[in-house]
C-alpha cells in the first residue's frame, strides 16, 4: 500500500473531532486493506506492534532532529527555533521537507510496508554505534518522503499521532465494515476478541473470515489480556446488595496489577494493566512465579505490593513505582525495594481458559497451585461470608496492615476482561480519592525555579468524541522537592517536559500522558474550569505510571462523586 494513502486518512482523521465521522473515515480505508497489509492496522493506532508488545522504536526528540537536519541541510539551531515556535516537530518536518532541494538515496514512491519494515528495524538496534546507524536510517526515509509523508513519519517515530483514534474506534469501524447489519452485537463480540488477544491486525484478519472465526478467539499463553475492572462501593452493606451473600472479600492492596503469564515452553512474562511487558525490570517475581506456583502453563491475575526490608511493613505504591520503570540495577532494585505478589485469580491453567468459569471455582483452583510463601508470593487474603461484622472486622485488619481496603467479589460470577463491573466492587475509607491526568503546569519561581510546580488536572470527557479532556483544577501540594519514595517537582519536570506541545510565558501545555492519584477536600461546581467542576484541596498522593488514560476518572465519575458528597 501507498504510505500516502495512509497519510491521507491521518489528515482527515485528524480534521474532525467527531467520533461517526472517524469511523466512517476509517470504514472505507480499512475496505481498501488487503490481508497482506494487515500490519497498518498498527499504524493506525500510532504503533508497530500489538498493544502487548514490549518492543518499541525508542526514538528521542534529538535523534529526529539531527536526521531531519541530514535530511534537510538545515542546521539543528534552525530545527529547535522551528520546534519552539510551532510546537509540533512533525509540522516543522512537513515544513522543512517542503523547502528541501536535495533528492534522496530511495528512489520510488514510499510504501506502508517499507515504513514498517525499516521502523521495526530501528526498535532492533540496541547498544554502543546504533544512534548514527538510526540517523541514517531516519534521515533516508525523510529524504524520500513527501512533505505529509514526513509529517506523520515523525509523529510514529515520537509516538505522538495527534488524530484522535483509540481501539474502540477502529473496533467500530470493523464492525461497520463487516457486519453493517448487526453493528452493535459485532461489535461486542469485536471487543471480546479483542480482551482476549489485544492484537488488532489478528482481529481484523479474523472479522474479514465472519463473527465464527472471531469467536474462536482466545486467551494466549505469553500475552497479556485486558484486567476486569471494580466498581466503588461506600459500605459494606452496600457491597452485599450488589453482589448478593455469601461474598468473597479480600484484601485490596496499595501495588500495581500485574498478569502473570507462563507459556507451554515455560517462558515467564510480566504485564502491567497498560499492557506493558514488566518481565526485565523484576528478575525477583519471575523466580517467585517458578517457585510457588505448580503448573505448566497458565494466566494469573495479581497485586504487586512493596515492603520495607527491615521492619517487614507494608508500603505503598509509590515506594516500588520507580521499579516499573527502571531499565538497569535490576538486581540492585529487587533488593533494595523487595516487593510481595498477591495473586487473586486464575484466568488460564495448562491451555484450559477459566474466564468462563465461576470465581469460587476458579479462586479455589488458584489456592492448590499457589506455595504460598509470605513476602514473596501469597494467594490475597481471603474471607467468604454473608456476616457484615465478620466482613467489617476483616476490613479493619486490611486497613492496619497499611491496604487500602477490601474487594468484594460474587461467588458466581466469570471473569470479564477490559470491563469495569458490578459483581466486583472496592470498598475503601471515606478520603475522596481520584485517578486523573496532567494537561497544563506552569514553571515555578524561587527555589522551584526551573521545574514545573503547578500542574492542570483534567477528566475524560463523557462526549464520544476521542481524546477529550476535561480540566478540573490545579494541584502543587503533596510533591517534594527531592527525588526519594513520593512524587518530585524535578521528577514530574522531566516527565512533562518532553510532552510540552505549546508554551506561553510560564505556562505550558503538554500531551495528556501522565497520571496522578489525587485526594482532596471536596468536589464544587466551577465556571472556571471546562468539566464544570473543581476540587477543593487538591494534594497528589501518587504517580500512576502503571494506568493506561483509559481508566482515569470522567465526568460521570465526578458528577457521581458531587452528588454523593452532598
Amino acid at each position: 500500500m501507498k504510505y500516502s494513502e495512509l497519510c491521507k486518512v491521518y489528515e482527515e482523521l485528524g480534521g474532525t473531532t467527531k467520533r461517526l465521522e472517524k469511523i466512517a473515515i476509517l470504514s472505507e480505508f480499512l475496505k481498501k486493506i488487503n490481508e497482506k497489509d494487515k500490519d497498518v492496522l498498527y499504524l493506525l493506532l500510532g504503533s508497530l506492534y500489538p498493544a502487548y508488545d514490549a518492543r518499541e522504536i525508542g526514538i528521542s526528540t534529538q535523534t529526529v532532529i539531527k536526521a531531519l537536519a541530514k535530511a534537510t541541510g538545515i542546521n539543528d539551531e534552525k530545527i529547535v527555533g522551528e520546534w519552539k515556535k510551532i510546537g509540533d516537530l512533525g509540522k516543522v518536518a512537513e515544513l522543512l521537507i517542503a523547502g528541501k532541494k536535495q533528492s534522496g538515496l530511495f528512489h520510488g514512491e514510499l510504501t506502508t510496508e517499507k515504513i514498517i519494515s525499516d521502523l521495526r528495524e530501528l526498535a532492533k538496534m540496541q547498544g554502543k554505534g546504533t544512534v548514527g546507524k538510526k540517523i541514517d536510517l531516519i534521515a533516508g526515509l525523510l529524504s524520500n518522503s513527501k512533505p505529509i509523508e514526513a509529517k506523520y513519519l515523525v509523529r510514529i517515530l515520537l509516538a505522538d499521532l495527534r488524530i484522535g483514534v483509540q481501539d474502540s474506534t477502529l473496533r467500530d469501524s470493523i464492525s461497520e465494515v463487516f457486519f453493517h447489519d448487526d453493528k452493535k452485537s459485532a461489535s461486542e463480540i469485536i471487543q471480546h476478541a479483542y480482551d482476549l488477544n489485544p492484537d488488532m491486525a489478528l482481529i481484523f484478519e479474523k472479522a474479514r473470515k465472519g463473527l465464527k472465526e472471531l469467536g474462536k478467539v482466545t486467551l494466549k499463553a505469553g500475552a497479556p489480556i485486558r484486567a476486569m475492572l471494580a466498581q466503588k462501593v461506600d459500605t459494606i452493606e452496600e457491597g452485599f446488595e450488589k453482589v448478593g451473600k455469601p461474598a468473597a472479600f479480600e484484601f485490596k492492596y496499595d501495588g500495581f496489577r500485574l498478569m502473570i503469564n507462563k507459556d507451554e515452553k515455560g517462558n515467564i512474562s510480566l504485564f502491567t494493566r497498560r499492557l506493558e511487558n514488566v518481565t526485565k525490570q523484576f528478575p525477583d517475581v519471575v523466580s517467585f512465579v517458578k517457585e510457588f506456583v505448580n503448573a505448566k502453563s497458565f494466566m494469573i491475575d495479581s497485586e504487586v505490593v512493596g515492603y520495607d526490608p527491615k521492619t517487614k511493613k507494608y508500603l505503598p505504591f509509590q515506594s516500588i513505582s520507580q521499579r516499573i520503570k527502571r531499565k538497569y540495577d535490576l538486581e540492585k532494585m529487587a533488593k533494595d525495594f523487595p516487593v510481595e505478589v498477591n495473586v487473586f485469580d486464575l484466568l488460564m491453567l495448562d491451555g484450559e481458559s477459566y474466564i468462563s468459569k465461576p470465581f469460587i471455582e476458579r479462586t479455589k483452583t488458584l489456592r492448590k497451585i499457589i506455595k504460598n510463601k509470605e513476602y514473596k508470593l501469597v494467594c490475597a487474603k481471603q474471607l467468604i461470608t454473608n456476616d457484615e461484622k465478620k466482613a467489617q472486622e476483616f476490613f479493619n485488619q486490611a486497613l492496619k496492615l497499611n491496604q487500602e481496603g477490601l474487594m468484594i467479589k460474587n461467588l458466581n460470577a466469570v471473569y470479564k476482561p477490559g470491563s469495569r463491573v458490578g459483581y466486583m466492587l472496592k470498598l475503601k475509607p471515606e478520603h475522596r480519592d481520584l485517578d486523573l491526568v496532567i494537561i497544563g503546569a506552569e514553571y515555578g519561581t524561587g527555589k522551584r525555579a526551573g521545574w514545573l510546580s503547578s500542574f492542570i488536572l483534567a477528566c475524560k470527557s463523557d462526549k464520544h468524541g476521542e481524546g477529550e479532556f476535561l480540566e478540573i483544577g490545579r494541584v502543587g501540594t503533596g510533591i517534594k522537592e527531592k527525588l526519594d519514595i513520593g512524587v518530585s517537582f524535578l521528577e514530574l519536570t522531566n516527565l512533562l517536559k518532553p510532552l510540552i506541545i505549546k508554551s506561553s510565558g510560564k505556562e505550558v501545555k503538554v500531551k495528556p500522558k501522565i497520571i496522578v492519584s489525587v485526594i482532596f477536600q471536596e468536589i464544587q461546581k466551577s465556571p472556571t474550569y471546562s468539566s464544570g467542576y473543581a476540587l477543593r484541596f487538591p494534594r497528589v498522593t501518587a504517580l500512576r505510571i502503571d494506568k493506561p488514560l483509559s481508566e482515569i476518572a470522567s465526568l460521570k465519575d465526578i458528577e457521581r462523586e458531587y452528588k454523593r458528597q452532598k
